[in-house]
């Protein structure tokens, strides 16, 4: 489980091939306390297992599911990369519940300064559309944000200085695309109301069966 509070900006170093799959060897400066073999990081906001630790270098193995899911499949050598370990009990939730479970892919369709911010407008599927209300929380490349415009084809945050010196989302532009991941509890609440049966309409018969028939 993480926060959508990033922690560092690390930069894919280089990918390899590793037992017939893929591996992300990330670079970042040293972490405090050290990385442990086998934990969770957040690769913009993609939960990895890391496998091996290089130094200052962390890999961590990609499953095709993640390729298909999210980014991290087209990023190339160079890439900027928002990085969070995952959240400890006691830890203060200073975002949102954010699972590390991607659920598709955005297109940043405009980018506009608003005084010292940005807003960032993102367009993507309708199913993903479905699970966010406005003022509600969405995770773009694993940085929790509010939504504050919300429409059938996008939807729109905005960015704080912060956000942008602090987290990947500065150097984004339109056409570029963002991993997202939609509201935890949000997503368990609509499944339970499209999943549980519709009620039985009230009649009088029904009545009278419960006992509430005419009084004699």
């Amino acid at each position: 489980m993480f926060t959508g509070l990033i922690q560092q900006i690390g930069t894919l170093a280089r990918r390899e091939t590793a037992a017939g799959g893929q591996r992300l060897v990330i670079a970042g400066a040293p972490w405090n306390p050290p990385l442990t073999l086998g934990e969770s990081m957040a690769v913009n906001g993609a939960c990895l297992t890391i496998a091996q630790i290089q130094g200052k270098n962390f890999a961590g193995d990609i499953l095709q599911e993640t390729l298909d899911r999210t980014t991290l499949g087209g990023k190339r050598p160079g890439a900027t990369l928002n990085l969070e370990r995952a959240l400890r009990l006691g830890d203060p939730l200073g975002g949102h519940m954010v699972s590390g479970h991607v659920d598709g892919i955005g297109t940043v369709s405009h980018r506009q300064a608003n005084g010292r911010d940005w807003i960032l407008r993102v367009a993507c599927e309708t199913a993903l559309l479905r699970d966010m209300v406005l003022k509600g929380s969405i995770a773009i490349d694993g940085v929790s944000l509010t939504i504050m415009e919300l429409d059938e084809r996008s939807f729109a945050v905005a960015l704080i200085p912060f956000t942008c010196e602090h987290t990947a989302l500065g150097t984004l532009k339109a056409g570029d695309s963002v991993n997202l991941e939609t509201d935890l509890i949000g997503k368990h609440v609509r499944r339970t109301l499209e999943t549980k049966p519709a009620p039985t309409p009230l009649t009088w018969e029904r009545l009278r069966d419960a006992g509430f028939g005419e009084a004699e």
